[in-house]
């Protein structure tokens, strides 16, 4: 389908949503059970074009991957490190996490792998991490713009040791060299250089490091010791919902002052866009906490923010769907990064807000948006799932949305249209 015509509601939504399980986590535990010993069991895991593309990689290089989609369940027969095939061409799309998270495991290999993906994932910036690998042993070969895929590394088994690491573009990058950093031949200390953006993502990875049996020792926000010699353990591992992916339909409930319930998703969650709920509480919404679920309930009217979103900056374009129903402005700071994810995301927002008629400064690191009424127009997505995600909530509100391109969805969320004609539907 080339389009969807969102319908608005003239009454607020009242549903209980389920929703899959998160990306981010489903690749790190992808990439930690195929460097365990033994077999893996991942339930409640994604099924999406990243999460797909992902193990179709870590399959290639030697390692036994099983899909069940129907049960949402990934077994992993990890081969304790080792990378097995000695030769391969590994195309990830554009998944990012897939692009530096497959980069980094197969520096730990001793072969020739070639990586690749669409061209947005060729502009994505991978030189900090490719420059550590030759730095600790791996040959990179750049057929095009060195720091830039397609390239291919000659892996040396990973050093390790002493490393220094840019990461104000994406963290990815330190996330990948944690998760491998137990197989380097020696101790590995990653400091950061300048500042680290999206933190609560790096604590998600060392949470679920520990969850399979390998310590970070993190001796102040910039500077993190992996012990080699250190071996995650086999096990059967339950994903949480994705909390980036509840984002929109608490943002349902929100704009249309109704109720929306998120099963099995909790503030307890490791995932940072769980502070999406405190935005919104701010923003004038009641949030209840249950046992195993977190309910969002609207407000009549919602207020304005001044919100620093570097911790969930792929919540940015959640905010800017709903920002012009807020009765005083929306400013959205620190999230120069996000200009470098699968689309220029400030711009797109910004560009889309416009075309809405939405009154809307830019700046380097975000934009200020001002209470408006609504123009229908149809949105351009740039193949960015989020704002297809997104802008679907904005339509609820106003007659006469229409998201094109809906199905970049699947990146991340393929089933994400049936879910929200269920839920508005209740």
């Amino acid at each position: 389908m080339d389009t969807i015509a969102i319908p608005s509601l003239n009454r607020p939504v009242d549903a209980i949503v389920e929703i899959p399980g998160s990306k981010s986590i489903t690749n790190r535990a992808l990439l930690v059970a195929a460097l365990a010993e033994g077999d893996s069991v991942l339930e409640n895991a994604l099924f999406s074009e990243d999460s797909e593309y992902f193990a179709k990689c870590v399959e290639q290089l030697g390692i036994p991957i099983t899909l069940n989609s129907q049960l949402a369940q990934i077994q992993v027969a990890g081969k304790g490190g080792e990378i097995p095939t000695k030769q391969a061409d590994l195309f990830v799309g554009l998944a990012g996490t897939a692009a530096r998270f497959i980069t980094a495991l197969v520096a730990l290999g001793e072969g020739e792998y070639r990586l690749d993906g669409v061209p947005r994932m060729r502009e994505r910036p991978m030189g900090d991490l490719v420059n550590v690998l030759q730095a600790s042993g791996a040959r990179v070969d750049f057929e095009g713009n060195p720091g830039f895929m397609p390239y291919t590394i000659y892996g040396q088994h990973f050093a390790g040791g002493h490393i220094r690491l840019k990461a104000n573009q994406t963290s990815q990058q330190l996330s990948a060299l944690l998760m491998i950093a137990p197989y380097a031949k020696q101790d590995t200390t990653i400091e950061v250089e300048g500042t680290l953006v999206s933190q609560s993502y790096v604590k998600m990875t060392c949470r679920l490091m520990a969850d399979f049996g390998v310590e970070v020792n993190q001796t102040d926000d910039n500077q993190f010791h992996i012990r080699a010699g250190q071996r995650y353990q086999a096990r059967n591992y339950t994903i949480e919902p994705d909390a980036s992916n509840a984002s929109y339909f608490f943002a349902a409930a929100a704009v249309t002052g109704g109720r929306v319930r998120v099963n099995h998703l909790t503030k307890q969650s490791c995932q940072g866009d769980i502070l999406w709920l405190d935005v919104l509480e701010r923003m004038g919404c009641q949030i209840i906490e249950g046992e195993n679920y977190t309910e969002v309930v609207g407000p009549e009217q919602l207020q304005g923010i001044d919100v620093d979103m570097n911790d969930m900056s792929d919540l940015v374009q959640t905010l800017g769907a709903i920002a012009p129903f807020a009765i005083s402005p929306v400013t959205i700071r620190n999230v120069e990064h996000i200009r470098y994810k699968e689309t220029e995301r400030i711009h797109a927002v910004v560009t889309e807000l416009r075309r809405l008629g939405v009154t809307v400064e830019e700046f380097t690191d975000g934009m200020k948006i001002q209470p408006s009424p609504i123009t229908p127009a149809a949105i351009e997505t740039y193949h960015d799932h989020r704002m297809a995600m997104a802008f679907a909530v904005t339509g609820l509100k106003v007659p006469g949305i229409v998201i094109n391109n809906p199905g970049c969805t699947a990146k991340t969320f393929p089933d994400y249209f049936t879910r929200f004609w269920q839920m508005i539907e209740n």
